[in-house]
């Protein structure tokens, strides 16, 4: 009897336990005096209209900064940690490799540790490929799976740590520091939101981690301790539906990647997103349970409100090309210039020569065009032009290499100044094609030399034959008449 009482006792105490675990999960609510968001406004979103503490936004291609709050405060980082060890498991291994789960690698042995700890129940002595240990770790937070692979990978856990904090350093995580592969809580065991968006654009340069990243739902294959079990996501942002429910955090852009939380670290996570061309990283610490859905959608709405698709035709038409003519009519309105237009050559091609950009990036290129394209004139600026004449053309090499050439045309006409005398390229021009020997500098040049050579000849012979007599008839101080 004893012995039962003392049991139920045991059995209260550790419910009382988790009670309380779960009410110190943090729950930071938005600054009372914070603008109402808009949502039919994103491009209007400000710091403290943001649940979390601190929060980045970037451009996944070029790291530019869209938005940030507090991005470099030292944070805890909870199970976001996963990225860098699922990243290191894609970089030193094959996928179809072997791997058997240790103690230490078991959801036992994790839950030893931390009663809460997310697992994918890996059981001691299991044998399981290296691809289902880093899919179910990301997708289902396994800690076990994070133990897992690097104990396969490096031997032991503070050996793989070390490989963390060496790649951290590598990549300019300045402000990072690992002591696990699974980020439950340690006091130095630190990042920052600049630091994991830093870490989460270079894991997503790679093709495996992408596609894990962006699964939702993954059938683990059968081990020789289990049978095959289905994993699917807790990023409720990534899921239409949840609990068979419409899911009002839902975003379709979201393509991955982690979240993560404990009682120190709150709720976070680091997200990636691509609409219209354009690829956006986020990351949001110490957020509420659902705080950090929405800060994520905020941060990603806002981030996708700043970007325009643009044509190089329309960057151009920001700043076109002005030229000024020569022998054009006294009378003409704009003294001989005019603006050159941009036409595609090939109307399917042009469709290539397109851009998603920030606002500022496209006020910048429009006045720098001429850095990434190549303008060749094909004609002189001398009047008359008729308005569409093709005066030259400009070349832009898109991203995958296609070179794009656009033509470029005169906006007007320009009439030529009456009784103006012939220019040299409009004699050519008028003598191309005639009988006889054109005229051009490889033909005039030598007849103009054999007239002048006698005609010079004649003039040197006079002058010398007046300076003899002069001399002749001032010989004796006395001239003659």
């Amino acid at each position: 009897m004893l012995t039962f009482r003392r049991l139920i006792c045991l059995l209260l105490a550790l419910g009382l336990l988790t009670i309380s675990a779960v009410a110190e999960m943090p729950n930071p609510t938005l600054d009372p005096n914070a603008n109402p968001y808009d949502e039919t406004h994103p491009e209007l979103l400000e710091a403290d209209q943001l649940y979390c503490t601190s929060a980045i936004l970037i451009e996944q291609s070029t790291g530019e900064v869209i938005f940030e709050k507090n991005a470099d405060l030292t944070m805890y980082p909870a199970s976001t940690t996963k990225i860098m060890t699922v990243l290191l498991g894609i970089l030193n291994s094959n996928p179809d490799d072997k791997v058997t789960v240790s103690y230490n690698g078991s959801a036992a042995a994790m839950r030893a540790i931390d009663s809460e700890a997310t697992v994918i129940s890996l059981q001691e002595g299991e044998e399981l490929t290296m691809q289902d240990l880093l899919f179910g770790t990301l997708i289902r937070s396994g800690n076990d799976g994070a133990v897992a692979i690097a104990e396969a990978v490096a031997g032991n856990e503070s050996t793989f740590v070390a490989l963390m904090n060496q790649t951290a350093h590598d990549l300019g995580m300045n402000s990072t520091h690992f002591m696990n592969p699974h980020g439950l809580h340690d006091d130095n065991h630190y990042t920052t939101a600049r630091d994991l968006a830093t870490l989460a654009r270079y894991a997503m340069q790679n093709d495996t981690f992408r596609t894990i990243a962006k699964t939702t739902e993954y059938k683990m294959a059968t081990t020789n301790k289990q049978r095959s079990r289905t994993l699917t996501t807790r990023h409720r942002i990534m899921l239409p539906q949840y609990n068979k429910t419409d899911n009002r955090y839902y975003y379709a852009p979201m393509t991955g990647i982690k979240s993560g939380s404990t009682s120190l670290a709150g709720y976070c996570y680091v997200g990636s997103a691509s609409l219209n061309g354009v690829d956006l990283i986020s990351v949001v610490m110490y957020s509420s349970q659902y705080g950090v859905w929405t800060d994520t959608k905020k941060l990603m709405a806002y981030g996708f409100s700043q970007y325009q698709h643009v044509t190089i035709s329309e960057l151009y038409n920001l700043n076109p090309i002005s030229i000024y003519t020569s022998a054009y009519e006294i009378d003409d309105p704009n003294q001989g210039q005019l603006t050159l237009l941009c036409q595609p050559q090939d109307a399917t091609q042009a469709a290539l020569a397109e851009l998603s950009t920030t606002k500022k990036r496209i006020d910048y290129l429009s006045e720098n065009l001429r850095d990434l394209v190549t303008i060749s004139y094909t004609r002189d600026f001398a009047a008359p032009v008729s308005a569409g004449e093709i005066m030259g053309t400009m070349t832009y090499v898109s991203d995958d290499g296609t070179p794009i050439t656009f033509n470029l045309v005169a906006s007007r006409s320009v009439a030529r100044r009456s009784n103006m005398p012939l220019t040299y390229e409009e004699i050519v021009a008028m003598t191309q094609g005639q009988t006889g020997i054109p005229i051009v500098p490889e033909t005039v040049i030598p007849v103009v030399v054999i007239l002048l050579i006698p005609t010079i000849a004649l003039f040197i012979i006079f002058r010398v034959h007046r300076r003899r007599k002069r001399r002749e008839d001032f010989s004796d101080g006395i001239p003659r008449s």
